[in-house]
């Protein structure tokens, strides 16, 4: 499929949010998608999944969270996602939620969320907000502190990806989730993929696992087929 990529700016409370954009290159109306960054920042193997979702015939655009700033190193994402405030990230992302739901291009009127990591904790923030059809969360989860509370506010049918392996993401912090969307009658599909470890995603990083990215990406194609098509 033919896209059109390209480097947007949207408003935000009189402020640019700068994003990476790609889309169908045709005159047809599509869904639309946000693509949420690692800690690592808008790098090209976010802008890759961007041009992914629209080669699967989403209108997708990536908020840079970090206005232009890319790690390299662990601790010098570290320092750029504690420095990031997560209002003023959801902020940023909602900008994008709001941006999509003003293009003709797009419909339905109710964008569909995913992350990665940082931004699969954002991801699952997002599914508590309006406006959004479906969230997939990529190996990111609410605080242990607040996770009831938070569940209790999903409106977003919401599909985890996690890894049983993953020191980042404790399984008992993924199981605990599972059963407070449960019980909160929350629509949603948990999976955890066995021996999977953090960033078994990435095809750019060691961590990754060809079988299960392959499988989480059908799922979370289909997922959205389902909630926003």
């Amino acid at each position: 499929m033919s896209l059109t990529t390209e480097m947007i700016e949207f408003g935000k409370n009189g402020d640019k949010v700068p994003a990476y954009m790609a889309r169908p290159d045709d005159d047809a109306q599509h869904p639309g998608v946000i693509v949420i960054q690692e800690w690592w920042g808008l790098n090209e193997h976010i802008k890759d999944v961007t041009r992914r979702m629209a080669e699967a015939g989403y209108v997708a655009i990536s908020p840079d969270l970090y206005r232009g700033q890319v790690a390299e190193e662990p601790d010098e994402a570290r320092k750029l996602m504690m420095d990031l405030e997560r209002e003023d990230a959801l902020n940023d992302i909602e900008a994008g939620v709001n941006y999509l739901l003003e293009q003709d291009s797009v419909v339905p009127k109710s964008i569909g969320v995913m992350g990665f990591c940082m931004g699969g904790a954002l991801s699952a923030w997002m599914s508590t907000k309006d406006n959004v059809g479906a969230c997939a969360i990529f190996y990111g989860n609410f605080r242990t502190d607040d996770m009831e509370s938070a569940v209790q506010r999903v409106q977003a049918p919401f599909l985890g990806i996690f890894g049983e392996a993953d020191a980042g993401i404790p399984i008992e912090g993924v199981k605990q989730l599972e059963s407070l969307l449960d019980e909160h009658g929350k629509t949603h599909d948990i999976n955890i993929y066995p021996d999977a470890p953090h960033a078994f995603f990435n095809d750019t990083r060691q961590s990754y696992r060809e079988d299960h990215a392959k499988d989480a990406w059908a799922k979370t194609l289909a997922w959205f087929e389902m909630y926003l098509t």
